[in-house]
């Protein structure tokens, strides 16, 4: 007999050679119908793993994330195997989950239509109802080797010979079709309820633009078709919202060949631009920054003490001036430091606050360029904060408090991810430990939940993250904290203490917009371009109903803007009906028409984006309403 641990910390009985799947049957057989996968010890493993005396046992359901992580990834084997039934000279590669869903990079010569895709989606029915098992094999390398070569495989064979000498290699099995793979797997194809076979990309191998283009298809499975409607409904809500779109028909934005990764912003983008940048501004000040301004272009020696010449020199670009080497600054730290450095300071000075909105420039390649989201140029709201050992909490909920007052404004929820230390870090453990721990610290000091992300801290410190949730209940990562021991100490901070003597501050990172022209693609989105009042480029259009009434319009136009308000006047020569779906499409909070009527009363009949026809109003009643929503930053 031996016994296992459950995740309730109850503890069975068992005979030996009880599998995951035999525990999950003995508990219950709706228990043993959900399960796909069992975490052992923390480790995921098939059903089919047989458990051990002392072990700790889950079961994974379709309930759970991990669940539905490994049954995409199932998914993704599902497909590829249709994909060589119907494609037979098709080499595969990889084919991990995603979120929401999975892909997989094929080789092949073949471009892959929407027909095909169509095909695919077809076929893998046919594997799903075939009841595949799903058959984990261990081999030796070299068998492993010898078995991909008779394949075929040229591209399992790379990945084979990167695995140790001396290692077992696992594979897996299902029906005629053989993968590399870690695992786990569910364990036969029928689990599979719902599947959708989404789009293709191009991809290069191994994410090097210097290897060959393969063609990447996208699917995506979920525990029931309900669950697969919903998420495809979203989807094209998304294709609706999408900002590249909106960008164009609003004419936020652009993007043209002359500059590739780098958006042009068109005059009503620059004034939504603006009020953003505006509003940080006064955030900023009430919280006791500074604004400061360094340069876009520094030299080497810089980059070399900071550690991006080492640790990031692949994304940035260089140039060489007086023979000298220089690079467009990919992050505004280093100009923060030198203003530091600019002059001695006391503990009396500290906490500096110094915020900068910096451009910033990075190498991304041409396949990852996506709108606003991924560009190679953009504007940083950086914050800089140096500090006393002693003030790292209190600075730290100062910076939580002001994200969250930034995002609620906004009416974002967000979520929180502790980053920690990364394999290519700078400085010392003890370092990052205390540093770990500082922000843990204050996380929980601010009672705010937070989950730990390992290993995807920044180079020179661990950070907290802010992941936004929009509309559709997409998640955008925009807001970081990064507390940073290194920096000061490679480029030699000091202040004078109340000793008198010398001390090296601590260092925060610190943005919230994150990248402001990604910020305004993710608002674009989350509002489908009906950005609210206070934030919306045109904030009111007002339409005569004829020429007879532009005197009086002209009017209304020149007492809205004396208030500050962004207002357009349509003065075409068209019906009123044409005047106002066009301002409609163009997402304008507010439509005023003004005719005979409205000219002899001194009114205005009121149009809403979001309640229609409001009916007449006086001038001022309408301007009074409309200054409160904007300084209330009422979300309409």
């Amino acid at each position: 007999m031996i016994s296992v641990v459950l995740k309730d910390g109850s503890k069975l009985e068992l005979q030996e050679n009880t599998t995951v799947y035999d525990l999950a049957k003995s508990i219950s057989n709706s228990l043993a119908k959900a399960a796909l996968v069992g975490e052992v010890n923390g480790k995921l493993v098939d059903l089919s793993y047989e458990l051990k005396d002392g072990d700790q046992v889950n079961i994974v359901t379709y309930k759970d994330e991990k669940g539905v992580e490994v049954l995409r990834h199932s998914t993704s084997h599902i497909m590829a195997q249709a994909v060589k039934r119907l494609f037979k000279d098709v080499k595969v590669t990889i084919g991990p989950s995603i979120k929401n869903g999975f892909y997989y990079d094929f080789d092949s010569e073949k471009s892959f239509s929407i027909e095909d895709l169509a095909k695919i989606e077809e076929e893998m029915g046919r594997i799903i109802a075939e009841d595949n098992k799903f058959e984990r094999i261990n081999i030796s390398r070299e068998e492993a080797i010898k078995l991909m070569e008779e394949m075929g495989e040229t591209y399992k064979i790379e990945l084979v010979n990167a695995i140790p000498e001396g290692e077992q290699v696992s594979l897996y099995r299902q029906g005629e079709f053989v993968d590399l793979c870690r695992g786990p797997h569910i364990p036969s194809t029928r689990y599979v309820k719902a599947y959708k076979v989404l789009n293709t990309a191009g991809a290069y191998w191994r994410g090097d633009e210097k290897n060959k283009m393969l063609q990447r298809i996208y699917g995506t499975s979920f525990e029931d078709k309900k669950a697969l409607d919903k998420y495809l409904a979203n989807l094209e809500e998304a294709k609706k919202r999408d900002h590249r779109k909106l960008g164009k028909e609003l004419k936020l934005f652009t993007f043209m060949e002359e500059g590739p990764g780098f958006p042009f912003f068109l005059p009503k983008g620059v004034v939504l631009k603006n009020t953003l940048i505006n509003w940080w501004r006064e955030l900023h000040d009430e919280a006791g920054y500074v604004e400061i301004e360094t340069p876009m272009m520094l030299n080497r020696k810089l980059w070399e003490t900071s550690g991006h010449w080492d640790h990031y020199k692949e994304n940035m670009y260089t140039t060489t001036i007086d023979e000298d080497d220089f690079a467009l600054k990919p992050m505004n730290c280093p100009g923060g430091i030198l203003v530091y450095k600019s002059e001695p300071h006391s503990y009396r000075d500290l906490p500096l606050r110094a915020g900068e909105l910096g451009r910033v420039h990075r190498h991304e390649l041409s396949g990852a360029l996506h709108g606003l989201m991924r560009v190679r140029a953009f504007t940083q709201d950086d914050a800089h904060i140096f500090m006393l050992p002693e003030q790292i909490k209190s600075e730290i909920k100062g910076v939580i408090d002001l994200i969250d007052r930034v995002y609620s404004s906004l009416g974002f929820k967000y979520s929180i991810e502790l980053s920690t230390r990364p394999e290519d870090f700078m400085g010392e453990i003890e370092e990052w430990n205390s540093a770990e721990e500082s922000l843990k610290g204050a996380l929980e000091e601010a009672g705010l939940p937070y989950k730990i992300n390992e290993g995807d801290g920044a180079f020179y410190g661990p950070k907290i993250d802010f992941h936004l949730e929009d509309t559709l209940g997409r998640t955008w990562q925009c807001g970081t904290i990064q507390l940073d021991f290194q920096l000061p100490q490679r480029f030699d901070l000091e202040y004078i203490g109340s000793d008198g003597e010398k001390h090296r501050p601590i260092m925060i990172h610190r943005v919230i917009f994150g990248s402001i022209e990604r910020f305004i693609g993710i608002l674009t989105e989350h509002f489908a371009g009906k950005f609210p009042t206070w934030l919306a480029p045109v904030q009111i259009k007002v339409l005569p109903i004829s020429n007879k009434f532009f005197d009086y319009a002209n009017k209304v136009v020149a007492e809205l803007r004396a208030a500050g308000l962004k207002v357009e006047m349509d003065n075409r020569d068209e019906k009123i009906g044409h005047k106002i779906r066009d301002a409609r499409n163009e997402r304008v909070p507010y439509m005023l028409v003004v005719g005979e009527k409205e000219a002899e009363q001194n009114t205005v009949a009121v149009r809403s984006r979001g309640k229609g026809d409001e009916g007449t109003s006086s001038l001022e009643a309408f301007l009074s309403r409309i200054l409160e929503e904007i300084k209330e930053k009422t979300i309409n």
